[in-house]
């Protein structure tokens, strides 16, 4: 049954963006949304909320002999081989010691050719006053910190917003540039490498980005870089 309590009606609209109702609650929810504007409402708010969250994920590829072990579940899929004939002691020795010194020879190729792993992903999402996402940003290996915007803002005439970046133990901002209209910005960090803890602002300036070298106006939106997948 459908709450109606707004409150569980918003934790009821987030679980089924979030896919964790069960099959039937998931069912109920569907057949009630047609005549409900409010719930279907509030299941677009969370949809926009958790959106810029996918970023977070990184890409993970099925394994490769997926396929092929679905296919072998599958009603009418040929039986496998039948085992082969037991071997005597002589042959199995031999066997294991073959397969030992391949395997050894490849485990020391692999230690040798393996690309050293990536360092984490450091992300942040800016939040509105009310909690909402309004920014993803992100910083890649590179060192260049990727902004953009979860929903475009207007800003009042004579006014632009500026990016900032504090680096854990600095007293001082940095500037990493002004935000262009259509809320996309790359930029490139230079000295100061993106690290886990770096505070990341956005301040309101005049047009030309701030007289001073530091924020002049108020920091309308602030967040701290952490590791993607970090708790």
């Amino acid at each position: 049954m459908i709450p109606t309590d707004p409150q569980d009606r918003d934790i009821l609209a987030a679980e089924y963006v979030l896919g964790t109702l069960d099959a039937r609650a998931a069912a109920e929810l569907d057949a009630a949304l047609p005549g409900d504007a409010a719930l279907r409402a509030a299941i677009r708010e969370w949809e926009a909320r958790l959106a810029p969250l996918m970023v977070l994920a990184a890409p993970e590829a099925p394994p490769p002999d997926l396929w092929d072990r679905i296919e072998r579940a599958l009603p009418g899929a040929p039986r496998p081989a039948p085992a082969p004939k037991r071997r005597g002691w002589l042959d199995l020795w031999r066997g294991w010691a073959i397969g030992a010194s391949a395997v050894a020879a490849g485990l020391a190729v692999v230690l040798v050719t393996r690309p050293a792993p990536e360092p984490p992903r450091l992300m942040t999402v800016l939040l509105t006053q009310r909690d909402q996402p309004a920014w993803v940003v992100e910083a890649d290996p590179s060192g260049r910190l990727h902004l953009a915007s979860v929903t475009p803002r207007r800003l009042e005439e004579g006014r632009a917003m500026q990016l900032w970046s504090l680096a854990p133990g600095e007293t001082a901002p940095t500037s990493l540039g002004l935000i262009p209209p259509e809320g996309r910005l790359t930029v490139n960090t230079g000295g100061v490498r993106p690290e886990p803890g770096m505070l990341i602002e956005i301040s309101l300036e005049p047009p030309g980005g701030s007289p001073t070298g530091r924020p002049t106006g108020p920091i309308i939106f602030i967040g701290r870089l952490t590791a993607a997948g970090s708790s």
